[in-house]
């Protein structure tokens, strides 16, 4: 997991195993955008990946892994 600071808000990028379809790819995005404080959940089926850009005064990177 990575962390980029970037005005406010901060980036975290997860690896993300057991994805198979885009439906995954929907419940994942969906699950943690739903957490209060992310701005953006964008998850990539092909390199088993999200990015998500949140306010870490709302929410922490570890929650978002964890979700």
């Amino acid at each position: 997991m990575g962390l980029f600071g970037k005005g406010g808000s901060e980036k975290a990028v997860v690896h993300i195993e057991g994805m198979s379809c885009g439906h995954c790819v929907m419940r994942d995005e969906k699950g943690v955008a739903a957490l209060p404080g992310v701005k953006s959940a964008k998850v990539d089926l092909g390199k088993k990946e999200g990015v998500f850009e949140f306010d870490p005064a709302l929410v922490s990177a570890e929650a978002i892994k964890a979700k």
